[in-house]
């Protein structure tokens, strides 16, 4: 409610910010908002947990959000087959409608939450799902997040999955979707912090890389989600070889990176790739990774005073960054936005549960011996 009387009474003024503008684009919008932003107020704005600036009447915002079948750690819920159980129906179509029915839930949840004042962890519109990383290994204990071991069938379910969380609307997302863990990310969890892998590069284009390609190509998901590994010697939050040669030259990708939650430490404590936490930050903002899970992107203002990046090319990060917030109606008025006019009432909807259980009944596999 603070947040929108600050828009109020800031579109009252004769000169009224470009940003607030809703008839220019939201590049010239989010443009206009970075280029009004310290140099403290941006790096702060690239971290997952980006505080409010009042005096331009931006509200405070997290970036973390899960919902790999269902819309997680923020209430009840409907809840659908895991991921692997979902890849086990084999139906495009019936995960679009499942995809569907979560952005649905985490819509109508936002705006309850917005209609409370609320503006904290799980209670925002950027999911970091879904989680296409290839099923090798049976000990890998995250396994069961994915879709299971074959590329092809994780590229397919990825695309509807994606699909169904940003919505068709030409103007406004839905939700933003995060393809992850970017790249050669398979276990084992206990050596994911200093693992570097090295795999041929048939392995890499035929196994581990199609899925991603799939959802920035056909499915245009909005985001991807560095990996805690190194690949080929990089991290992969800070790989200019997946980052910059594979995923926006060679694909065309034009959304945001953001990093796995402290994978920025990584660089300089696990992997060992620079010496300190600002050369960190600023490798992996030169390299791609835009918004970071963590507080390493704090030291930010010290790497550009350091020489090691330039407020210009944190400003380009920063433009990817409420260029997104622009695009999920975030600073325009609620009845402008198709997606704040679901009620809060589909959330465990007699409907949605249905689904549930029909989805949980195709999902289940008989084996012949």
């Amino acid at each position: 409610m603070a947040c929108a009387l600050s828009f109020t009474a800031q579109a009252a003024n004769t000169t009224e910010p470009a940003y607030l503008d809703t008839a220019r684009s939201f590049e010239e919008r989010a443009a206009d908002l970075v280029s009004r932003m310290t140099l403290e107020e941006k790096a702060a704005q690239m971290q997952n947990g980006a505080p409010a600036i009042e005096r331009l009447g931006v509200p405070a915002y997290d970036w973390w959000n899960e919902a790999l079948h269902g819309v997680a750690r923020a209430g009840g819920a409907t809840v659908f087959p895991q991921a692997i159980g979902l890849a086990a129906t084999f139906d495009t179509a019936l995960m679009h409608e499942v995809s569907t029915a979560i952005s649905d839930e985490a819509r109508a949840k936002h705006h309850e939450f917005l209609r409370h004042d609320q503006h904290g962890r799980y209670q925002g519109l950027t999911f970091w799902s879904p989680n296409i990383n290839i099923f090798r290994d049976p000990r890998w204990g995250r396994g069961q997040e994915t879709y299971g071991e074959d590329p092809y069938l994780t590229a397919r379910m990825g695309v509807a999955f994606v699909e169904g969380l940003q919505g068709d609307d030409p103007r406004y997302r839905k939700l933003d979707a995060t393809a992850k863990h970017f790249a050669v990310h398979s276990g084992p969890e206990a050596d994911r912090h200093h693992f570097d892998a090295h795999p041929s590069q048939r392995d890499l284009h035929e196994t581990y890389l199609p899925a991603f390609e799939a959802l920035v190509k056909e499915a245009h998901v909005d985001a991807v989600m560095g990996a805690y590994n190194r690949v080929f010697g990089e991290s992969a939050s800070a790989s200019k070889f997946l980052l910059q040669d594979v995923l926006r030259k060679d694909w065309g990708f034009d959304g945001y990176v953001v990093s796995d939650c402290w994978a920025i430490v990584d660089i300089w404590k696990n992997h060992k790739i620079v010496a300190t936490r600002a050369q960190a930050a600023a490798l992996a903002v030169r390299h791609g990774t835009e918004l970071e899970c963590g507080e390493e992107y704090s030291t930010l203002p010290a790497a550009v005073r350091q020489g090691l990046i330039g407020e210009a090319e944190i400003d380009a990060a920063l433009k990817k960054l409420m260029f997104a917030r622009m695009r999920l109606g975030m600073f325009d008025p609620p009845e402008k936005v198709r997606w704040a006019q679901i009620p809060y009432a589909v959330n465990q909807s007699p409907e949605h549960d249905a689904l549930a259980r029909r989805t949980a009944r195709e999902s289940l596999v008989l084996l012949k011996n």
